[in-house]
């Protein structure tokens, strides 16, 4: 069913074009076999509608190209052979133009019509992109067995031993010993996953340079943890490509004009 909701929301699509849009979601870098080293974006363009940005090799692009999250970007896209998701856009990661950032002021208004609460609707739906006001539960950091992150750490490290492009321009990428995930309820019942969010990592890895791992894992619980889901969050999810019946938490987006209420 949901197969066909999305052939029909694809049907009509262009194959190419032009586009700007405002980033929301920058997941932390993963190695894949076609694409190498990528990063998950995704944004809203200037109507609220959503798009997937792949693949995005950030961490080999340009300093002027490097955008982060709320920036408003313009770049040429074409539609993907091997991804039926309809938001989904091939970029062409040259053309990639950061035109500004979304105001501190405007991103309450920008991000309202956008807001859900029951991710399964945006599935019956066919959508695959969502930005959910969830009811927090527990924000939890899970330590990788040494195992799984010497595994993710190879994937890296084989990567930049094929001696290519990448190799040459881009630092070594650490793979973060902890995952961090929330326990959270929707109106369809309560989830717990992974988050992918690069940020998180980023200030995981800043946090604990200045203060050590015990201190830094202390902060983010209370960041992350506290005070994010009491002044106000949301979700940026996902489906996964080839589980789309999964939802992944790509981002996490604090706004203070957010309620974080309980939504039953």
């Amino acid at each position: 069913m949901v197969r066909g909701v999305n052939a029909l929301m694809t049907e009509h699509l262009p194959s190419s074009g032009n586009t700007e849009a405002v980033v929301i979601i920058k997941a932390a870098p993963q190695v894949g076999q076609r694409h190498g080293e990528t990063v998950c974006c995704a944004g809203l363009d200037l109507y609220g509608q959503w798009l997937r940005l792949y693949p995005v090799s950030f961490r080999l692009l340009d300093a002027n190209k490097k955008f982060g999250r709320w920036d408003r970007i313009k770049f040429k896209w074409r539609r993907p052979n091997d991804d039926p998701r309809p938001e989904s856009r091939r970029v062409d990661q040259d053309s990639i133009e950061i035109a500004g950032e979304l105001k501190r002021g405007e991103r309450e208004r920008f991000l309202t019509k956008s807001i859900i609460t029951s991710l399964q609707r945006e599935r019956d739906a066919g959508r695959s992109l969502a930005l959910l006001k969830p009811d927090v539960i527990e924000f939890v950091a899970e330590k990788k067995s040494a195992s799984d992150l010497d595994e993710e750490t190879k994937r890296f490290d084989a990567l930049r031993a094929q001696g290519d492009l990448f190799s040459k321009q881009a630092t070594p990428y650490r793979p973060c010993p902890y995952r961090f995930k929330y326990r959270y309820r929707t109106e369809d019942g309560e989830r717990f996953g992974t988050c992918q969010d690069w940020e998180i990592e980023a200030t995981y890895f800043n946090w604990s340079n200045q203060y050590g791992e015990t201190k830094a894992l202390d902060e983010l619980q209370r960041v992350f943890g506290e005070e994010y889901p009491k002044k106000g969050m949301l979700l940026a999810m996902g489906t996964h490509s080839l589980y789309p019946d999964t939802w992944l938490i790509n981002g996490v987006i604090r706004l203070d004009d957010v309620k974080q209420s309980s939504l039953f």
